[in-house]
């Protein structure tokens, strides 16, 4: 899994191919897996990034590092409202880190950020594990 990339470049444009990538790691802590979007995403570039969150839906835990973000639009908002809603239909977990502007102010102000659990970076994150409380180290 360490390694794993994605990178949108089936589009007509050939700039929106550097637009978005998405890297998947393993995480020290057994059945949790780090996806690492980078770039902007929208609708034209939101693919790689589902095809991802659906390859691990098996995963006890997700955590999507935000820290790569530039920009995210309605359209990455809603994946990953919705992958959150099939991860804790099963019992799985998704949170979210490193959220920063504009990307956090579209959370922010959508109310999406109350609905994560948002931590500072991959790290705090990951120490905090996959227990229920709201994080107050929100970035």
């Amino acid at each position: 899994m360490d390694g794993e990339r994605s990178t949108f470049g089936d589009g007509p444009a050939a700039s929106r191919r550097d637009r978005f990538t998405v890297a998947v790691r393993s995480a020290p802590d057994p059945g949790t897996v780090v996806v690492a979007p980078a770039g902007e995403l929208d609708h034209d570039t939101v693919e790689p990034l589902r095809a991802l969150l659906e390859k691990h839906e098996d995963a006890a835990r997700i955590v999507v590092d935000c820290a790569g973000l530039d920009f995210c639009d309605s359209t990455g908002l809603n994946l990953l409202l919705r992958a959150r809603a099939r991860a804790r239909e099963t019992g799985a977990v998704l949170d979210l880190a490193g959220l920063r502007s504009p990307v956090d102010r579209m959370f922010e102000i959508t109310g999406a950020g109350r609905v994560f659990r948002v931590y500072a970076d991959v790290g705090a994150a990951l120490a905090a594990g996959t227990g229920d409380s709201r994080p107050e180290d929100r970035a």
